[in-house]
């Protein structure tokens, strides 16, 4: 048997954060994903407010 029966055991050893450098494509990436969530937060404020969804009104053919 070990020497450490009772008392407190010892906290483990915690990881030293690194800190590790975005390549250009991931922070990309990351701006298109906080952009589009951005749009989607605006176009459901849009919903709920009840404005159209679409500006245009009623598109007419060239056709007589």
């Amino acid at each position: 048997m070990s020497g450490r029966q009772g008392g407190k055991a010892k906290p483990l050893k915690q990881k030293k954060k690194q800190q590790h450098d975005d390549d250009p494509e991931e922070a990309a990436f990351k701006e298109k994903q906080r952009q589009d969530a951005a749009a989607k937060k605006a176009f459901l404020a849009n919903v709920k407010s009840g404005k159209p969804l679409v500006g245009g009104g009623i598109k007419k053919s060239g056709k007589k």
